[in-house]
């Protein structure tokens, strides 16, 4: 099972932190998930957000704040695995020589034609 967003502002949501009830349903909605889970739980937590159409500061990414649900003391209980794992190659140093070729010009060219001959 994946959860995803588990971050203060989505785990719990920022319509439900004004009021202690609605918190703690988010709590337990989060209890659910990790109780339903059979074989493997997913927590999923974005390093950042692209928050648009703020006024003040305009389009930006923001950091995330892992949910409060998930406080210190328990994450040595947790495996923590970051994308893209450490270890593995650059993007820049991957060889696509091996990738197939495509012509994405006369593909395009091809999908015209098509719609031409069609409108005759």
């Amino acid at each position: 099972m994946f959860v995803l967003n588990v971050v203060d502002g989505c785990m719990p949501s920022d319509l439900g932190t004004g009021q202690s009830q609605a918190i703690e349903e988010e709590r337990r909605l989060l209890y659910v998930a990790k109780a339903r889970a059979k074989d493997d739980l997913h927590l999923m937590l974005p390093q950042r957000f692209f928050t648009y159409g703020q006024n003040r500061m305009g389009d930006r990414h923001v950091y995330a704040a892992r949910s409060r649900f998930i406080p210190d003391a328990l994450l040595s209980l947790f495996q923590s695995v970051a994308w893209p794992l450490f270890g593995t190659a650059p993007a820049a140093q991957i060889s696509f020589s091996q990738a197939p070729r495509i012509d994405v010009a006369a593909k395009m060219r091809g999908m015209w034609r098509q719609k031409d001959i069609a409108s005759v």
